[in-house]
């Protein structure tokens, strides 16, 4: 049998065991349900694994905000990216402190060679064979010291180049993981970094012993961002973006997060702040964006001002990040529908009204898709 064939088959009946997983667990086929369970069909990840098992004997099942939690925790890329940013710090400190070693041990042999220089001073001194022989050792021994001196100063010289070299690395790394973070246009954070906190959010909003917790979440539409693009070109509809991504970076503070979710779609990530709270950013944000007047660079035309449409939903036990952001993403569509410029939030009569109306419909996506931008 070839490689190739070897590999098709093994992989494919992973495949299956995952598939099987998914059927019994009936958990939605998204792609990352399908990498956790795929892992653990492969058995590489032995503490994902372990992590199920226990989990299993405890239920007979996983929840999809269990599978959540199991994925950041095992399987993240941000949090991957982490581990080895770990890793990376520990092996610098590891060669400093082998560097450190190193220079004691040099110390203590020069120290040597100096008490071996003593006696073959005094061994000077001695007469007959036993002065010339005690002279003779003394000679070898301190040009086997010299000697382990210069390999040990030779070795920490090459270490330390290792280190730097290192360091170097360690910083080209952290430079490259912030870029691929980072959305290039707005310098907001990107939708990958946006998933990673957000999913950190959730794991300890989870695990609070108090059940206290609360972290709210901002979904942010700017109105209309289509009839900037088509009237005056792309330049100016990426000005929009970054105007738009400024008055996030104003409005928000600490521990908050914002990111370019999507084309015109911010999004926020508010730990610790409620409902209440977090409409008021919401609004602080909209005010913000209102305000300014747009001017087109290139020839100092005024294009009047951008309006944004504001989503705000606070998590709830039992959410995963998916829920949150959809019922975000619903009462932007409902400030859509009311006239936008609008903060909407899961409280609202509005909200109720327009989402329930469109649920009873039995076309929610739909109703709130058909709504012009």
């Amino acid at each position: 049998m070839t490689r190739g064939s070897s590999d098709f088959d093994r992989t494919l009946a992973f495949s299956d065991a995952a598939i099987q997983r998914l059927r019994v667990h009936r958990h939605a086929a998204y792609p990352r349900n399908y990498e956790l369970w795929y892992t653990y069909a492969t058995g590489y990840n032995s503490a994902l694994n372990r992590a199920i098992n226990e989990a299993l004997e405890h239920g007979p099942g996983i929840s999809e905000s269990d599978l959540d939690l199991l994925y950041e925790t095992y399987l993240s890329p941000l949090r991957l990216s982490e581990r080895v940013d770990h890793v990376g710090t520990r092996i610098i400190e590891e060669i400093g402190e082998v560097n450190d070693a190193l220079k004691s041990a040099r110390g203590a042999n020069s120290d040597y060679a100096k008490a071996l220089e003593s006696v073959m001073r005094e061994a000077q001194s001695v007469d007959g064979a036993g002065g010339v022989v005690l002279g003779r050792l003394g000679e070898l021994l301190l040009s086997a010291t010299h000697a382990m001196i210069n390999r040990t100063k030779a070795l920490e010289e090459r270490l330390a180049g290792s280190q730097a070299e290192m360091r170097k690395l360690h910083d080209t790394l952290e430079v490259i993981r912030a870029e691929s973070l980072t959305d290039p246009l707005t310098g907001l954070a990107n939708r990958k970094f946006l998933q990673g906190a957000l999913d950190r959010v959730l794991l300890d909003a989870e695990t609070q012993a108090d059940r206290q917790a609360h972290f709210s979440v901002l979904l942010i539409d700017i109105d209309r961002f289509k009839t900037f693009n088509d009237s005056y070109g792309h330049l100016t509809g990426d000005q929009v973006l970054r105007l738009v991504a400024l008055a996030l970076k104003q409005n928000i503070k600490g521990q908050d997060l914002a990111a370019r979710f999507g084309g015109e779609e911010f999004a926020i990530v508010l730990p610790d702040t409620d409902l209440q709270g977090a409409i008021g950013v919401a609004e602080r944000i909209r005010r913000a964006v209102m305000t300014k007047d747009l001017v087109k660079r290139s020839t100092g035309e005024h294009l009047g001002r951008v309006t944004v449409s504001v989503g705000v939903a606070e998590w709830r036990h039992g959410d995963t990040g998916q829920t949150v952001i959809d019922r975000a993403d619903r009462c932007m569509y409902v400030a859509k529908r009311s006239g936008r410029n609008l903060v909407i939030a899961e409280t609202d009569p509005l909200f109720s009204e327009i989402d329930g109306a469109a649920e009873d419909a039995g076309a929610p996506q739909a109703t709130f898709a058909a709504v012009s931008r």
